[in-house]
């Protein structure tokens, strides 16, 4: 089957790239909402060598629920010696860190806005306390966290903060990202190409979404986990009205550009051929997971886990047919009645 990129005028692909389709955000003026920022990064690389013990007492006074988690469980250091080896090999990234996040007060105050989202939403949700600023290792995939989705994450939620590993945010073209070691032992190209300052509070995003709505789709079907996971997605708008959709799907502009211009297509090619009640893992992985492209769509143009945009398609469709529901009544609907009720035939 062959493929062509469905030419869109310049000023359409810009709305398509800057837009994310959601209706008109709800106004959250009256909420009131303000964390406070800790630059753990910035105290942890204070630490005297010479007086580890005094340094890291006063660490811990200061974060009392942090400081044994990074040491223990995400550095796996136990002895001094450890400790100064890892600030002095890791020393150029920090220094890299500040370059880039020295102030974080614009992603404080997006934190803040997406959250007053959440919490419009969601009045009974703990919003966190406090940003949590991490500069962690870049050596293992171990060093990212995995979500209930299966999905790999930077950063991590406390009792009652949210921590944020910039070592994950420093730019596609940041030197480490691009090594050997790191794309063979870490995450490749195609996923680092995200590992940009703007993708740090759609991260954060989706793992609130992860916190609200576990996702325990694993063992359904083609179809309903492209529903299921989509919801997250277009959940993830909610909390982001107005913010590129880029930054949401990880997709590039080329790839946004040619999936919303063949979104019919799309549907068309899967629908025959695949069945959509399949659990076949080759399936679910081609069309769900992440990848640079999806096999047996243009590798030039398409993304991976194209089934995910597909899905949040149908529960965009099933929102404009079922207006009277609130976001949590949508988030819970069965799959199999949301594709029903979706009448999802995109052109």
């Amino acid at each position: 089957m062959t493929m062509k990129l469905t030419c869109v005028t310049l000023l359409s692909a810009l709305l398509l790239i800057s837009c994310n389709n959601e209706p008109k955000a709800p106004e959250i003026s009256n909420i009131s909402y303000e964390m406070e920022l800790k630059r753990f990064d910035q105290d942890f690389f204070r630490i005297d060598t010479q007086q580890i013990d005094n340094s890291l007492s006063r660490l811990g006074a200061k974060y009392p629920q942090l400081l044994g988690i990074f040491l223990e469980n995400i550095l796996a250091i136990s002895d001094p010696s450890g400790l100064k080896a890892y600030l002095r090999n890791y020393r150029p990234v920090y220094d890299s860190i500040q370059d880039v996040f020295g102030d974080m007060q614009s992603v404080k105050s997006d934190l803040e806005k997406a959250y007053r989202y959440v919490k419009y939403y969601y009045p009974d949700y703990d919003l966190p306390k406090s940003l949590v600023a991490v500069a962690g290792p870049l050596d293992t995939r171990e060093d990212l966290a995995r979500m209930s989705s299966g999905e790999l994450t930077p950063n991590f939620l406390g009792p009652d903060f949210v921590g944020v590993s910039l070592q994950f945010y420093l730019g596609a073209d940041y030197s480490l990202y691009n090594s050997e070691h790191f794309v063979s032992n870490v995450t490749p190209l195609f996923r680092s190409r995200r590992f940009s300052k703007e993708y740090l509070v759609p991260d954060v995003m989706r793992l609130v979404a992860d916190d609200i709505y576990p996702d325990r789709s694993f063992t359904l079907s083609l179809i309903d986990q492209m529903i299921e996971k989509g919801k997250r997605w277009w959940l993830m708008g909610k909390f982001l009205p107005g913010v590129a959709d880029t930054t949401i799907t990880g997709y590039t502009g080329i790839q946004t550009e040619w999936t919303e211009s063949n979104e019919g297509m799309i549907w068309s090619y899967i629908v025959k051929n695949e069945k959509l009640d399949s659990k076949e893992p080759p399936v679910i992985q081609n069309y769900l997971g992440e990848a640079p492209f999806t096999i047996g769509l243009p590798q030039e143009y398409s993304p991976g886990n194209i089934g995910v945009w597909l899905g949040r398609q149908i529960v965009r469709k099933f929102e404009k047919e079922n207006s009277h529901l609130s976001v949590d009544e949508i988030m819970k609907t069965p799959a199999e009645k949301m594709l029903q009720e979706a009448k999802y035939k995109p052109k």
